[in-house]
């Protein structure tokens, strides 16, 4: 597409995850490149494409949350059903996997003043809203604040979080007074030694069902988040996962192939022990096996994962789970319908098999 535009003369600026990663690589597409927070950068690129000398690369300034400007919705052609909001910029977990968090400052953990998040979050007229960031649970004070203000707005949502959203009983009668319907947590793996392994020591294998009934019993869902493909795991961990997803009474799950994205360690690893076997990026979306596995071929992965999925999203699955999930409210049970709607389009369209 950069390339593209850059045929009829049009002056191309890349930045995102990727490009930060591999900016030389990037570079050969665009006519300059952004590395991290895009509005860091922004006053600076704009003013060198004015007076008609712009550099090939920019590397952003960490950006001041409080200076970040709500976004334009009032320009928008349709109003959508579902809201987004940003309330925090990057994460200080440092998981092998992430791309957040190891690439440019992505670990600097910032959060925008609560009155601002509130003034927007009062603007929007949806009722329904989803915060995009990676988890609502890294600043808990924060986020009991926030659930706090939102009370009189009469707002529903769901949001990121991780395995401490069931430490506090406080925190979870704000968050469902607040409106929310549910919570998506990466557990990541029902393997202990894989979720240490990638340095996600949080996760305690043998907590999971009580989180997820801690959760339950405040009347909100819980989308449980599972990636296969770490080198501890074998060709048991798939009908191994199928068992444990009925047996902690998830209402809908991820499902996700282990993908090692430019700039994370990760990727550098695989990199180093000549295990990466393709970098065709297209491929980088966590459908595709792009590196050869531990303990099982690039085949058996892809296969296994299949099969996770297709259980879970088969027809009797669904009215299983659905059944499950009317017993924690309607607006709750609505959400797991809609997450497991999107989550079957998007696994139909990659495999075209469900």
């Amino acid at each position: 597409i950069a390339d593209k535009f850059r045929e009829k003369g049009v002056t191309v600026v890349c930045g995102g995850w990727h490009p930060s990663a591999l900016p030389d690589e990037a570079k050969q597409h665009a006519d300059a490149v952004v590395i991290g927070e895009a509005e860091g950068a922004l006053p600076e690129l704009l003013t060198d494409l004015k007076n008609g000398k712009i550099k090939p690369f920019y590397n952003a300034k960490l950006v001041d949350p409080a200076l970040i400007p709500e976004p334009r919705r009032d320009l928008m052609k349709y109003r959508h059903i579902i809201e987004t909001v940003q309330v925090s910029r990057g994460c200080p977990h440092r998981c092998e996997f992430c791309s957040i968090s190891n690439i440019a400052d992505g670990h600097v953990y910032r959060v925008r003043p609560l009155e601002n998040v509130t003034e927007e979050l009062r603007k929007i007229k949806n009722k329904f809203i989803v915060f995009i960031d990676p988890s609502l649970t890294i600043n808990i004070n924060y986020t009991k604040n926030l659930f706090n203000n939102m009370r009189e707005l009469n707002k529903k949502f769901a949001c990121f979080g991780n395995v401490n959203v069931a430490n506090d009983d406080e925190f979870l009668k704000l968050a469902s007074d607040a409106g929310c319907l549910g919570w998506s947590i990466g557990f990541e793996s029902i393997s202990q030694e894989s979720v240490d392994g990638v340095g996600k020591k949080a996760n305690r294998v043998k907590e999971y069902k009580k989180i997820i009934k801690k959760v339950h019993d405040y009347n909100m869902a819980v989308l449980g988040s599972f990636v296969f493909g770490f080198d501890s795991d074998t060709k048991d961990i798939f009908d191994a996962t199928i068992n444990a997803i009925y047996e902690l009474e998830l209402d809908t799950v991820g499902v996700n192939i282990l993908t090692p994205f430019p700039g994370t360690p990760l990727y550098d690893r695989l990199e180093r022990e000549g295990r990466i076997l393709t970098r065709d990026w297209s491929k980088y979306g966590m459908r595709d096996v792009v590196f050869k596995p531990k303990n099982m071929s690039p085949e058996e992965l892809l296969e296994g994962v299949k099969r996770v999925t297709k259980e879970f999203y088969s027809y009797k699955s669904l009215l299983r789970t659905a059944l499950n999930s009317i017993k924690i409210g309607f607006y709750p049970s609505i959400t797991v319908g809609i997450w497991r709607y999107g989550q079957r389009m998007d696994y139909k369209k990659r495999w075209n098999w469900i």
